[in-house]
C-alpha cells in the first residue's frame, strides 16, 4: 500500500468510496473535482496494491492563515482497524506543518466513536460544540491540533 497525492484520474474512484464510507454528507463527483483542481486544497490517497483506492485526505489551506483544516478523511470499511487511518493522518499533518501551518483543525460528528478515539489518540483535543452540524441533525465536535511551533510552545 502507498500513500500519495490524488490526481484527477482518481475521481470516479473516490466517489465510489465516498458511496462506500459514508451514508450522508457525502462529496458528489463535482465536489470532488473541485477539491482536487481548483480548491487551495491536498488530497492524499491511501492505494492498494492492486490499485483500489482504501481512504483519502483532503486539507484546505486558507491564505494569511496557520491552520490547515482536514475537511475529509475517510478510510474504506474493509480496511478500518489496521492502522491505515493513523498513517494517513501522520502523512497530513506532516503536510500541513510542510505548509507552514501551526494547527490542523477539522470537524467530526459526535456519534463517530471510532473517528473520535482516532483523533484523540493522535493528539487532537475538542474545541467547540457543534449542535445540529450536519444534514440528518447530528451534532459534531470542532478538534484541533498544534503543529510544529504551536505544538512545541
Amino acid at each position: 500500500m502507498i500513500l500519495r497525492p490524488a490526481e484527477t484520474r482518481d475521481l470516479a474512484a473516490l466517489y465510489r468510496l465516498e458511496q462506500v464510507a459514508f451514508s450522508g454528507d457525502r462529496f458528489s463527483r463535482r465536489q470532488l473535482w473541485h477539491l482536487l483542481n481548483r480548491a487551495n486544497a491536498l488530497t492524499l490517497v491511501a492505494e492498494a496494491a492492486d490499485g483500489r483506492l482504501l481512504g483519502y485526505g483532503t486539507l484546505l489551506f486558507r491564505h494569511g492563515s496557520g491552520r490547515a483544516r482536514l475537511y475529509s478523511f475517510c478510510v474504506h470499511p474493509e480496511a478500518r482497524g489496521g492502522g491505515l487511518g493513523r498513517r494517513m493522518l501522520q502523512w497530513l499533518e506532516d503536510a500541513a506543518g510542510r505548509r507552514g501551518r501551526d494547527w490542523l483543525v477539522l470537524e467530526v460528528r459526535a456519534d463517530n466513536t471510532p473517528a473520535l478515539a482516532l483523533y484523540r489518540g493522535m493528539g487532537f483535543a475538542p474545541s467547540d460544540w457543534l449542535g445540529d452540524y450536519y444534514e440528518d441533525g447530528c451534532a459534531g465536535w470542532r478538534m484541533v491540533k498544534p503543529l510544529g511551533l504551536a505544538q512545541a510552545g
